[in-house]
């Protein structure tokens, strides 16, 4: 119900008026093998359980076949059976035969893993509606989705409150968010007020937010040889600063993907941008890029891991116009291009300077 009426932007109390139990016979609902949503075929002697939804109108029927056309779906016209006998309705199908069918689908299995962050993607989906296609609003679905992973990390990994305001119901009110910028990144354009550390409230202000995602660092470091690798790469931010040399050094880093955890992130990402297996995690620390008007944060690890017979190269993936170079340098040398100027992203300064704390730990125990 809820993604129904993210998708067509109807109440729930209205909707669940004009949804009754079906079967759709002689067909199967199995999750896409490694995705988050289902997918129906024909399948003889299966009855495949849902619902019909009654009194569609031609903008809803858009409005679904805008979501659904997101996932390569289609409509094509089913006979099912209710209580009230058989209706004709219309079904969406895979429009290519590129899915592969995995475990049956359980409805429950998929609210609990997934229906959060589907239902949220689903609302940001239609809101780019009027701006994008069916097939551009479905490459950027999985990134929507990874945004809302944010919102659920965020609260899972909400920090302490021993010095800092502890925040109660009604501390922050939105009162309205404006339209604002939606495309890979979004822009929110909003007013609000908050409780202030007087007791006071602060007047309504209007602000904006720059939507972005959680990212997994990674810093690889072996002990034995005191070297560390990091990475290199054309950075848009100092080229649109103006910097004349906006090739940047960097520790590994990528985007969390929907359901992933951070580890999981650090470990692929070594594997696609430098081509380095990372021995074992260690946390460094879980920080905001800029709290000051961004939601980016960032899971930053170092990662025990044997270097002495790594080869830089060049790598990143060619599906994301990536272009990589790896280096290995002694913690000295890193050090030094810090002192110079030349190592200048700050989160590679910091997780440089959380190793020069820990060190000495780290090569005694080598």
């Amino acid at each position: 119900m809820p993604l129904l009426e993210a998708v067509l932007g109807v109440p729930s109390g209205a909707l669940s008026q004009r949804l009754q139990t079906a079967v759709l016979p002689d067909h199967r609902v199995s999750w896409v093998k490694d995705e988050a949503y289902p997918m129906i075929e024909r399948a003889p002697g299966h009855d495949a359980q849902g619902v019909v939804l009654l009194g569609v109108t031609e903008d809803e029927e858009s409005r679904l076949s805008y979501y659904e056309g997101a996932f390569s779906y289609h409509l094509s016209e089913v006979g099912v059976r209710t209580t009230d006998g058989t209706l004709r309705a219309v079904c969406f199908y895979p429009m290519s035969q590129d899915q592969t069918r995995g475990a049956p689908w359980v409805l429950e299995d998929w609210v609990r893993g997934w229906g959060e962050m589907v239902v949220g993607a689903a609302r940001d989906v239609m809101a780019r509606r009027a701006r994008y296609d069916a097939e551009t609003a479905g490459a950027l679905r999985p990134f929507l989705t990874a945004r809302h992973w944010s919102r659920i990390l965020a609260r899972r990994g909400a920090g302490p409150t021993t010095l800092r305001h502890a925040p109660k119901d009604g501390d922050v009110t939105i009162h309205k968010r404006h339209e604002g910028y939606r495309g890979f990144f979004e822009l929110a354009d909003f007013d609000f007020d908050h409780s202030r550390f007087d007791g006071t409230r602060s007047p309504t202000v209007r602000r904006e937010a720059f939507l972005a995602f959680d990212a997994a660092l990674v810093l690889p470091y072996d002990p034995k040889t005191d070297q560390i690798l990091l990475i290199e790469q054309l950075r848009f931010g100092p080229m649109w600063r103006g910097d004349p040399n906006p090739w940047v050094f960097e520790p590994i880093a990528g985007l969390v993907d929907p359901g992933e955890d951070p580890a999981d992130t650090a470990r692929r990402e070594a594997m696609e941008e430098s081509g380095v297996t990372l021995g074992s995690l260690e946390p460094m620390v879980q920080v905001y890029a800029s709290p000051g008007y961004s939601t980016e944060f960032f899971h930053c690890f170092l990662s025990v891991t044997d270097l002495s017979e790594f080869t830089a190269s060049a790598n990143g993936l060619v599906s994301e116009h990536e272009d990589i170079r790896s280096h290995v340098l002694s913690f000295d040398d890193a050090m030094a291009l810090v002192h110079s100027g030349e190592i200048n992203a700050g989160p590679l300064i910091m997780m440089l300077f959380w190793l020069a704390a820990e060190r000495g730990r780290l090569r005694a125990s080598a």
